[in-house]
Order: C-alpha cells, then sequence, then structure tokens
C-alpha cells in the first residue's frame, strides 16, 4: 500500500511555505545561529560574560538574552556591540526577491530559490 503525500518530494521550505510559518522559522532559526555563533567566539576567544557584557558596555542580562536562542528580541545595536567585542562586523543586506519572497536566481546572496542561507 502507497502512502501518498502533498509533501512528498518538495522542499522542507516549500512544506514552511505551505503551513505559513516559513518566515517565523526562518527568523527563529537565524536568532538561534547567531546566539551560538557569539557564544562560540566567545568560547573560542576565552572572553567571560562578564568580560564580554563589559566589552559591550552592556548588562550581564541584556547579554544573556542575546545569547538566548529563544529569546527573539534583540536590536542590531546590540548585534553590533558583540560583533565588536569580538573583533567582527556585523552584514545585513536587503537582496532582491521574486514575487513569492524568493531570491532571484541570480542573486549571489541566495542560495538557490531560497532566502539567503543561514
Amino acid at each position: 500500500m502507497a502512502i501518498e503525500s502533498k509533501h512528498v518530494g518538495s522542499s522542507f521550505d516549500d512544506f514552511l511555505e505551505e503551513e505559513g510559518i516559513y518566515t517565523e522559522t526562518y527568523e527563529v532559526a537565524t536568532k538561534r545561529v547567531l546566539a551560538w555563533q557569539i557564544d562560540q567566539m566567545m568560547k573560542k576567544k576565552g572572553i567571560s560574560k562578564k568580560d564580554m557584557a563589559s566589552k559591550m558596555k552592556t548588562s550581564r542580562t541584556s547579554l544573556r538574552r542575546l545569547l538566548d536562542p529563544r529569546n527573539n528580541s534583540v536590536t542590531l545595536l546590540t548585534l553590533d556591540k558583540a560583533a565588536k567585542a569580538l573583533g567582527k562586523s556585523v552584514k545585513i543586506e536587503i537582496v532582491d526577491t521574486t514575487d513569492d519572497g524568493n531570491c532571484l536566481p541570480n542573486n549571489e546572496n541566495c542560495n538557490g530559490k531560497e532566502r539567503p542561507a543561514l
């Protein structure tokens, strides 16, 4: 007995779009990746949370929110402070898309037809 599904052969992104949760899922995943990257860079450089907060000129509570993968309320200013404290910079781009929100094929910042990879 063959199982039929409208999702067989489609991408996970297509499934999320059909369910109407692609944008929210993408945003949550982006925040989780950023929090993980900052945490990993801090560990690699041997920077404690106390020292990182000091370098960012912010509170440890604010840093804790930044590093919490479930907390989506992070500002560009906070991200910039964290990046600078780690000797890095933040790069955010607005890219051309098609009417359905997917990146254009000739856009080098896109992975295939989808939005930029995390």
